[in-house]
């Protein structure tokens, strides 16, 4: 019911798995720790296989010796289908002999592409060729797999979700490095692209807003570290369109580096578009991190 792609990037070490289905919320299937592995676990899914193949392989079994002891434990084996794929790139995988065809998996280097319920063979040889083939970073390639694979045929049945989750290389106090799930879409893969889209803009604007000192500093940012923080925020504006945050903080930047008219024409601007915000900058004034209140924002532009 599940077409899947789990690898390690050989580039910079990082795994990732992504999946796409006509069942609702596949991300149940997809699993990743970093520094440690990632699994996928699909067909008729037992989910615990997830986060005990993590286990297995952070205590430094290696994926075929960890994948035979969670397939001895489950009477139920033969509907199952998984994969791991160990932190150097090692993979083991198992379908169940009762798995609903067409069902199978490709492996290619240190990747895997693993499905069942799918249109035909070539499914998994798109989704596994697109990944090998393309370009960018991780997550642009386990998500062009999956557009391949759907391409191709994909789940027999349909689409209705999808998933992608990336982890670094080495154990990390962030969980994820990336973790997107679309449950139920009429087009999931393209939502998917639109949430990777997001999520990469918002890693910009989380950088340019929350980077220590910048906004919560008892002194002002100016200069180079201003003008990168700048860029950023206008990046992100450029991705969300009509939403003026991005702009809000700008100006809150600007006026905070002692540059008055940009920091309140952009304030002004977002104001004009949603004037929620004036609130909000109102609050941001209240906590001593804007020298000025909306009111003395907008008066002061209208000179």
């Amino acid at each position: 019911m599940t077409f899947s792609i789990a690898a390690r990037d050989e580039r910079t070490g990082q795994l990732g798995v992504a999946s796409a289905s006509h069942a609702y919320g596949v991300g149940v299937a997809d699993h990743a720790r970093a520094g440690c592995g990632a699994v996928v676990t699909q067909a008729f899914v037992e989910v615990s296989y997830g986060p005990r193949g993590l286990d297995l392989l952070g205590m430094g079994i290696a994926p075929q010796e960890a994948l035979t002891a969670l397939l001895s434990a489950d009477p139920d084996r033969e509907i199952r289908q998984v994969a791991l794929v160990g932190a150097s790139g090692e993979i083991a995988h198992h379908t169940g002999a009762r798995c609903v065809s067409s069902c199978g998996a490709v492996v290619a280097g240190t990747s895997i592409a693993i499905g069942n319920m799918l249109d035909g063979e070539r499914v998994l040889h798109a989704v596994s060729d697109a990944f090998n083939g393309g370009e960018g970073d991780l997550a642009d390639r386990l998500l062009a797999g999956l557009r391949a694979g759907e391409e191709a045929g994909g789940d027999v049945r349909g689409r209705m979700s999808a998933a992608l989750r990336v982890v670094s290389a080495e154990p990390a106090a962030n969980l994820w490095e990336g973790d997107l799930r679309v449950d139920f879409d009429a087009d999931p893969l393209e939502a998917l692209g639109t949430h990777l889209r997001m999520s990469r803009a918002y890693d910009v604007f989380f950088r340019s807003v929350f980077a220590p000192g910048l906004v919560t500093g008892t002194e002002p940012v100016t200069g180079e570290e201003l003008e990168t923080a700048l860029a950023g925020l206008r990046a992100t504006q450029e991705v969300l369109g009509g939403d003026m945050e991005p702009t809000v903080w700008q100006g809150v930047l600007l006026l905070r580096a002692g540059e008055e008219r940009r920091g309140c024409e952009l304030i002004v601007r977002a104001i004009d578009a949603r004037p929620g915000f004036a609130r909000f900058v109102d609050g941001l004034a209240r906590a001593g991190l804007v020298p000025l209140t909306s009111e003395q924002i907008l008066e002061r532009s209208a000179r």
